[in-house]
């Protein structure tokens, strides 16, 4: 009886065996497991951007928590995905990041694809459910996690906003609907000619939906969020208001903002990183003001100031002058230097070979030799010469 525990030759050997299939079978237990739980949360996602684009407010409900889902109700949407990129269990709780995709109908040629966190739980059926779906930690806010959208359709133009009133709404409607003719009539028809205006409660709300913090756009009325040298197929640009300081802007210093950000839009595919900042903000600038009959030291009160006190700019702005953390002062005078560059431009050499330079130096694929190639191919001139004219343009314009 005392040898009853020993295994000795082929049984070994069959012991082994069967000890290695066992922690194999636990092995493979384990991945099917969390493979199941993956895939389950998955089709709850799946269900879950189908209740949005079905406007299924009880379908939407069974996925879990009802959340942001009544401040959908306006956005006119086209796509709704998620894709699970992760997956972190413990027991029956889950924190899952994904990656949502939405479309806007009519704007968006392409899904915008944002970063999401959400917090799920297991139910006793055994089924995930959605108990929070947030921004991912280095992700921006969307306007609907800030509260009930509201869209007000202009002819050329969506307009989405929270926390504003619909007339308000209809007021950006109406400045992007002239906008978008006046950026055609300057720059040409070659873009999508439609924008999408977002208007969020306050500034803080617009630093949220940039994920930035406020104090980097305070004063600041409006960006244009995109990305530069952007292909045909890709996401609107949206035009994000900072209604803070836009509302301290009259009816004309609204156009012009409105009109600039619209050229961004415009402007998008052709702008790359040869593109300095002077050319883009200052073409924006000068489509802006286009017809308005502002005269330069209107437009240019900072830089006009500067120039009456003998104090002239000795070269072109450069891109950290734009920095909108840094002095006021500095950040309009470069937006105006830039401004009554391409102001130069059209007038010396005429609006058409303005456009012209824009896009040569866009086409270029790095900053080195792109405005010096351009200014030689397009203007007839020199970085060097350039510089001298504009200098004496400002001393003529604005002394």
């Amino acid at each position: 009886m005392a040898g009853r525990g020993r295994v000795s030759g082929s049984g070994a050997a069959a012991l082994c065996l069967l000890l290695v299939s066992l922690v194999s079978l636990v092995s493979c237990g384990g991945r099917t497991a969390a493979g199941g739980a993956t895939a389950e949360v998955q089709r709850t996602l799946d269900r879950r951007a189908a209740a949005v684009l079905d406007r299924d407010r009880a379908a939407f409900v069974r996925t879990g928590a009802l959340s942001w889902f009544g401040n959908l109700g306006d956005v006119p949407l086209a796509d709704w995905s998620y894709r699970l990129t992760a997956l972190h269990r413990t027991g029956d709780r889950a924190t899952a990041d994904a990656e949502l995709r939405y479309r806007i109908e009519g704007y968006d040629k392409a899904p915008v694809t944002v970063g999401r966190t959400l917090s799920l739980s297991r139910g006793e059926d055994g089924r995930w459910d959605v108990d929070a779906d947030r921004p991912a930690e280095k992700s921006a806010q969307q306007l609907w996690d800030q509260g009930e959208v509201v869209a007000v359709r202009g002819a050329r133009s969506l307009v989405l906003g929270v926390g504003q009133s619909g007339e308000a709404l209809r007021g950006y409607a109406d400045l992007a609907d002239r906008a978008v003719p006046a950026v055609s009539d300057a720059w040409g028809t070659d873009w999508s000619r439609r924008v999408v205006v977002v208007v969020p409660r306050s500034l803080e709300g617009m630093a949220g939906l940039l994920g930035s913090p406020a104090s980097s756009y305070r004063g600041i009325a409006a960006v244009t969020t995109g990305e530069v040298g952007a292909p045909a197929r890709a996401p609107a640009d949206r035009i994000i208001v900072n209604p803070d300081a836009y509302g301290l802007l009259g009816s004309l210093g609204r156009q012009v903002v409105l009109t600039h950000e619209a050229t961004h839009v415009a402007t998008r595919a052709h702008t790359g990183p040869a593109t300095p900042l002077w050319l883009s903000e200052g073409y924006a600038d000068w489509v802006g003001y286009r017809g308005s009959g502002r005269a330069p030291a209107e437009a240019a009160p900072e830089l006009a100031r500067a120039v009456r006190q003998g104090q002239v700019p000795a070269r072109l702005p450069q891109d950290r002058d734009f920095g909108f953390s840094g002095d006021a002062g500095r950040l309009a005078r470069a937006y105006e230097g830039g401004w009554t560059a391409c102001r130069l431009i059209a007038d010396r050499w005429g609006e058409a070979r303005l456009g012209e330079f824009y896009r040569a130096v866009g086409a270029h694929g790095k900053r080195a030799g792109a405005v010096e190639d351009a200014m030689r191919e397009v203007l007839g001139t020199t970085p060097e010469d350039f510089t001298g004219r504009w200098r004496e343009y400002l001393r003529t314009q604005l002394g």
